[in-house]
């Protein structure tokens, strides 16, 4: 079961350093209307503090409160302790609350349906985790396949945007929040794994 759980963390860090890299690989120049969506993204963005740096992933989400039904997603899968792990390194993938709202009307699920399955919960979870030698910030990040915590793979478009499973693209918010045991990445969809 614990070792489910850190699968599903890694996964969920992994997803993360994907969509951080993404974004920093859209291309120069942008249509009017990739601008006007990027901007509007980037004012829904958590913002970061230098205190952050000092925070563990989990602290990290529990300081925001655009990640609070990611916080209780974790807690409900039993995570936490996981992913406040000192000497890990995580790069998380970490949807926002409009995420996980969006996520659950396209699923036809309640939140309460969704956090009272906890191997499906746990492998969603795993799937915005990776969990390597060091944390993948955004000027690491290359097109490709990535696999998660849940060993599941995600794809990184040479576009920049994260490619499910599903065939569903989620676009990088914001990039590099620092964390004691890693890094975390902001994204606009809750990634899916088949």
């Amino acid at each position: 079961m614990k070792l489910t759980k850190l699968a599903t963390i890694g996964t969920l860090a992994v997803s993360i350093a994907g969509l951080s890299a993404c974004n920093n690989m859209m291309p120069a120049e942008k249509t009017s209307t990739q601008a006007k969506q990027v901007s509007t993204q980037a004012q829904k963005a958590p913002v970061q503090s230098e205190t952050t740096a000092k925070m563990n992933v989990v602290q990290v989400a529990q300081s925001n409160a655009e990640f609070s039904t990611l916080v209780e997603a974790v807690q409900a899968a039993g995570i936490a302790g996981p992913l406040s792990n000192p000497d890990a390194n995580f790069t998380i993938l970490a949807p926002t609350n409009a995420a996980f709202a969006e996520a659950l009307q396209e699923t036809g699920m309640s939140k309460e349906q969704l956090f009272a399955n906890k191997p499906a919960l746990t492998k969603i979870l795993g799937y915005h985790v990776i969990n390597g030698p060091a944390p993948v910030y955004a000027k690491d990040v290359q097109p490709g396949n990535v696999m998660m915590l849940s060993k599941d793979t995600l794809m990184i478009t040479p576009e920049g945007k994260l490619m499910d499973e599903s065939g569903r693209t989620a676009n990088i918010l914001q990039t590099d929040i620092a964390a004691t045991n890693g890094v975390v990445h902001v994204i606009d969809k809750v990634l899916l794994p088949q």
